[in-house]
């Protein structure tokens, strides 16, 4: 399969999945817009992906948490002058700090984690929905987490953000669903051996756990031309199987 002549852009591109999801889109022939705020770790996934024979990405230094809307609207418009159209936006990036009672969460981490995680998909896919539009066809891929979305306990921002940002997933597909063009979905990725999950469960045994490269094909499905569904829960686990 090739992804030549699409353009994607991926947050948190400098994070595990995010980085994972940009190595296997780039090597399948898309240029990549590598977003993150840790420019180090962007230079790293961007030697990798030469090294590996993928297609030359960009790489963007951007502070969701930081970003003005303005900022916002500069990342669309020089998207759009230098491609014309945008045919992938993956929503990788995360904020967790730790699993924490409702009783003893600061206003701070509160406001913080739903910024990073509600506040900035909202915006980033606001402003890109203009460019997303004139791609022949575009999907947006918003990533979940199985144990925070179901609003389990001390679950906290993260869990809410979650959440909200599933319903934020199911509106925007709804409202483009007559298009045909513009597919929304949301990952799951369940547990895996990521640097989230390090932080989240240290004292759990990750070599039991699936690695992050086995979510390659489901990258490779989710922003290729055989993707038909939209609006759905994608769990990672199932449509492994199935693909």
């Amino acid at each position: 399969m090739s992804l030549k002549n699409h353009v994607i852009l991926i947050t948190g591109a400098a994070g595990g999945l995010g980085s994972t999801a940009a190595l296997t889109l780039a090597k399948l022939g898309a240029q990549i817009i590598l977003l993150d705020k840790n420019l180090p770790k962007l230079e790293i996934i961007y030697d990798k992906i030469l090294t590996e024979g993928g297609v030359e990405p960009i790489m963007y230094p951007f502070d969701l948490a930081g970003a003005t809307e303005n900022d916002y609207e500069e990342l669309a418009q020089r998207i759009n002058e230098k491609y014309g159209a945008l045919h992938g936006l993956l929503h990788s990036a995360v904020e967790f700090s730790s699993f924490t009672p409702l009783i003893q969460h600061s206003t701070k981490a509160w406001g913080h984690t739903l910024n990073v995680n509600l506040n900035a998909p909202f915006l980033l896919t606001r402003v890109l929905l203009p460019v997303m539009q004139k791609a022949t066809r575009a999907s947006i891929v918003f990533t979940s987490d199985s144990s925070a979305c179901h609003g389990t306990a001390y679950g906290g921002a993260y869990g809410v953000s979650k959440i909200a940002m599933e319903g934020l997933a199911h509106i925007l597909a709804d409202e483009f669903e007559s298009s045909g063009k513009i597919f929304v979905n949301v990952l799951i990725p369940n547990p895996i051996d990521s640097p989230l999950r390090k932080r989240s469960h240290p004292a759990e045994d990750k070599t039991k756990l699936p690695t992050m490269d086995s979510l390659a094909p489901l990258y490779e499905y989710l922003f290729s031309d055989r993707l038909t569904v939209t609006g759905k829960d994608i769990d990672a686990e199932i449509l492994n199987l199935e693909l």
